[in-house]
C-alpha cells in the first residue's frame, strides 16, 4: 500500500466513529489486545479534540469528531461476531485471496463494515458501503480502495439482501 494518508476530519461524527473503529480493530490485531480494551483506550485518549486543533489531533492518530455510541457498537459487534464476520469476508474474496493476505488496514476495515452490516438494519447498507469507502480512500491506495468496494458491495448484498431487491 504505497500511499497511506489519513483522511481529513470532516465534521461528520459518524464517519469519525468508523475511522476510529478501523484504527481500533487494526490496533487490536497488531497488539493482541481485546477490541474492548482498545475501545476504552480510544475513548480515553484518542476521541475528542481536547485543546489541540482538530487537524493536528488527527495527524497524531486521534479522531477529533467521533460518535462514541456508534464506535462502541461497531467494536462490540466486531468482537462478539468476529468469526461470523471473518467467514462472511472470506466468502466474498476472490479465490486466490485469503483474509490473512489482505493489507491489515483493509482487513480491519472489512471487519468493521461486516460487523456493522450484521448488527442491524440501520443505517441502510448503501450508507454503510459509502461510509467505509470514504474511510478506505483515506487509508488505502486507489487499487486497494476499488478492491474494498467490490468486497463491501458483495458483503452488503449477502448480509442485507432485502435492501437490494430480487436478484436478477
Amino acid at each position: 500500500m504505497s500511499q497511506h494518508h489519513r483522511p481529513k476530519p470532516t465534521g461528520r461524527p459518524r464517519t469519525g466513529a468508523r475511522v476510529a473503529a478501523v484504527q481500533a480493530l487494526f490496533q487490536s490485531e497488531h497488539t493482541g489486545e481485546s477490541a474492548e480494551t482498545v475501545a476504552q483506550q480510544f475513548i480515553r485518549h484518542r476521541i475528542g479534540a481536547g485543546d489541540t486543533i482538530a487537524q493536528e489531533a488527527f495527524e497524531e492518530g486521534r479522531v477529533p469528531l467521533a460518535h462514541i455510541p456508534l464506535f462502541e457498537a461497531i467494536l462490540k459487534a466486531a468482537a462478539t461476531r468476529s468469526e461470523d464476520a471473518d467467514a462472511e469476508i472470506r466468502a466474498h474474496l476472490k479465490q486466490d485471496w485469503t483474509l490473512e493476505r489482505l493489507d491489515p488496514v483493509l482487513r480491519a476495515l472489512l471487519r468493521a463494515a461486516a460487523a456493522e452490516l450484521m448488527n442491524g438494519a440501520e443505517p441502510p447498507a448503501r450508507v454503510v458501503i459509502n461510509e467505509y469507502l470514504d474511510v478506505a480512500r483515506g487509508f488505502l491506495d486507489d487499487e486497494t480502495a476499488r478492491f474494498a468496494n467490490g468486497v463491501l458491495d458483495a458483503l452488503a448484498h449477502a448480509l442485507r439482501p432485502a435492501e437490494f431487491g430480487p436478484a436478477r
